[in-house]
């Protein structure tokens, strides 16, 4: 596989020619101190420094390795412990996150331009700062402030990490049927009994601990999704001074086996009387989750343009190199056996596909995340309920088309490399593999329509 190039010039181009984002920023109170166009260009060359040197060269052992489940525990490829700890050390997994709190406070702008760096680097890495920084999100605009105080410092740090365990065996898009259930304690706390599964993260060895966000049913609840309370439960219990203490009644039952992002820990999570705090108020804890949840969204959208752009580089790279028949208008390479295959009109075709795409998905994904900027940061009410109307309009649109381009696009990639792409050596089989399931979890692709049709138009 060829090596990753983060793509500078063309979120350059966004920020500066397109959407004259730092104008804005120089405009805003909020972020006229905190960020502009020199801080921005900084932060993304030196991530994606570290991105390209650290987490890329992992991408392909991490999938022929993937992760190993043993009595419990999760042990990630080769590799991966150490990258991460740069990742976090570095301040990467806190980029977004607020300042009061220890993140680095930089806006959505930025940090999507991080993700599809980071996504396209190494998806099943990136995974893992991408759950943490939703559960960081959710717990900031729903928690308590004594919860927020002891739990989202050592979050954006990346010394704990968080997961989101909404599904159950019985339970995947409807949630309202889900069982796992939160008895309360004597002294605040709630005692957390249920399964979970497919819970991305819910077990790993990167991290000292695992804050879980759970949803749950409190005994008096309403049946459906209105009877639903969203609680945090730390793989290990956490003294008030923010002392890690004993293990909770939180166990990793299985692993899955996948067709792809082999290197992601997709975990049963079983939930055996452990302690629980609620987050938000009771039985409102799907509003709370869907922040989490929207994020996330939009995060597995620029997965799609990720995978793209991964796949494009390589196709592009392959193409220039790879000598077979001349073009049809003459030779164009008279010294050499053959012409490389890039004189192709059909090969040009599905690179010059691939290059749209991923440009418009940039584009697109930017947009969305510089709504998501006005909505918190402007100081206009209306601009900001309409960048709130914006943002819930085009998260679900979003979340599948650059999901089900970015499937349509590794498959140019691999076209473009024939046999070669069909073979594991070129790395273009496995980003096809990846990206397939970004069609499918935080709501299905037909899920998005539903959304965008019966609660959006």
């Amino acid at each position: 596989m060829s090596d990753y190039l983060p793509p500078l010039r063309d979120m350059a181009f966004l920020f500066n020619e397109v959407f004259d984002i730092p104008a804005w920023w120089a405009q805003t109170p909020a972020l006229v101190e905190q960020v502009d166009a020199d801080t921005a260009r900084a932060v993304l060359e030196q991530a994606g420094k570290l991105i390209a040197q650290r987490v890329a060269p992992l991408n392909r052992s991490g999938d022929e390795q993937g992760c190993r489940w043993e009595a419990g525990q999760v042990h990630t490829p080769d590799g991966f412990v150490d990258a991460y700890r740069a990742f976090a050390d570095d301040g990467w997994v806190g980029v977004a996150g607020a300042a009061e709190y220890g993140g680095m406070g930089m806006p959505k702008v930025i940090a999507a331009q991080l993700e599809e760096m980071l996504n396209a680097a190494n998806l099943s890495f990136g995974l893992y700062p991408m759950l943490t920084a939703g559960a960081c999100l959710a717990l900031l605009n729903h928690a308590s402030e004594p919860l927020k105080a002891l739990y989202l410092p050592p979050m954006y740090q990346g010394r704990w990490a968080g997961s989101m365990c909404l599904t159950e065996p019985h339970a995947g898009t409807d949630l309202g049927l889900l069982r796992t259930r939160a008895e309360p304690g004597t002294d605040g706390s709630y005692c957390i009994s249920g399964t979970k599964m497919f819970i991305t993260g819910g077990e790993q060895d990167l991290t000292e601990n695992i804050i879980h966000l759970v949803l749950a049913r409190l005994p008096d609840a309403p049946a459906g999704p209105k009877g639903i309370s969203l609680f945090l439960v730390p793989k290990v219990l956490v003294d008030t001074e923010g002392a890690l203490g004993e293990a909770n009644a939180v166990s990793c039952g299985s692993i899955e086996h996948k067709m792809g992002i082999k290197a992601s820990a997709t975990c049963v999570m079983n939930f055996d009387g452990a302690v629980g705090y609620l987050v938000g108020e009771p039985n409102k804890g799907l509003n709370a989750m869907f922040t989490m949840m929207n994020y996330e969204r939009l995060g597995v959208g620029i997965q799609g343009l990720a995978l793209g752009e991964r796949s494009y580089q390589g196709a592009l790279a392959y193409a220039r190199d790879r000598l077979q028949g001349r073009a049809a208008t003459g030779a164009e390479a008279p010294a050499q056996s053959a012409d490389p295959i890039i004189v192709h009109a059909d090969v040009r075709r599905m690179l010059l596909t691939m290059k749209a795409l991923n440009e418009g998905g940039r584009a697109f994904s930017t947009y969305v995340a510089l709504q998501l900027d006005l909505a918190r940061y402007s100081e206009d009410p209306g601009t900001r309920a309409r960048a709130e109307a914006k943002v819930a309009l085009l998260t679900p649109v979003a979340k599948a088309f650059m999901t089900d381009m970015g499937l349509e696009t590794t498959v140019h990639g691999q076209q473009v490399l024939g046999g070669h792409g069909y073979i594991r050596e070129w790395g273009q089989e496995q980003l096809i593999r990846d990206c397939r399931i970004t069609q499918i979890y935080e709501g299905t692709n037909g899920i998005q329509a539903l959304d965008l049709v019966g609660r959006k138009l």
